[in-house]
């Protein structure tokens, strides 16, 4: 199991070094993420939705046992049977408190359903947010990369025309070697640190 920790947590420093040094890229796999908490917590809503109708039509249905044994206790009351107008006054007391505890949940949920849409809103401003982050990062990113070719483009036009291709010694090459150079002196330095 060791190599394959190795491996992982070599693989998750590899990435978060490459998400930092894209930063654009960075911003949209946020923005994925925040895509799909949105999504979840829509289905939740949804969910809960569902569950606050079922919970009303369960309540509706206790309440019509209600007013039918609350009729029968009267009933039996003016018929002179006191024994089951008692009977149907306890099954009327037990619909009572089934149907509280169902008003209790059903409060419950709506109280869910109201935290949910809050946490919905607040995940839709930030994924804007990063969403429009991710915009401004990727037109920064754009706006340097047609700076430095245009600024490379300069540069090669002014030393093509001091460069003889004939002369054998290539300045580009050589700043290129020199920069491959420094790169690879840098990585070895980095791997050494870890």
């Amino acid at each position: 199991m060791g190599l394959f920790e190795d491996l992982n947590r070599f693989l998750e420093n590899r990435l978060d070094e490459f998400l930092r040094n894209n930063p654009h890229l960075e911003l949209q796999a946020l923005e994925e993420q925040l895509r799909e908490q949105e999504e979840d917590t829509l289905k939740l809503i949804a969910d809960l939705q569902l569950q606050q109708k079922r919970l009303q039509e369960e309540i509706l249905g206790v309440a019509q046992e209600i007013q039918r044994w609350h009729e029968r206790m009267n009933k039996a009351q003016s018929k002179g049977r006191p024994d089951l107008a008692q009977a149907a006054q306890q099954r009327e007391a037990t619909l009572l408190h089934q149907g509280n505890q169902l008003w209790g949940k059903m409060e419950g949920v709506k109280q869910r359903i109201a935290q949910t849409k809050a946490l919905q809103r607040q995940i839709q401003t930030r994924r804007n947010e990063v969403h429009t982050k991710a915009r401004e990062a990727e037109a920064a990113r754009t706006q340097a990369q047609a700076q430095s070719q245009s600024q490379w483009q300069k540069s090669a036009w002014n030393q093509s025309s001091n460069y003889n291709i004939g002369a054998g010694v290539d300045p580009l090459e050589t700043q290129f070697q020199r920069w491959e150079t420094d790169e690879e002196l840098d990585q070895m330095k980095r791997n050494m640190g870890r």
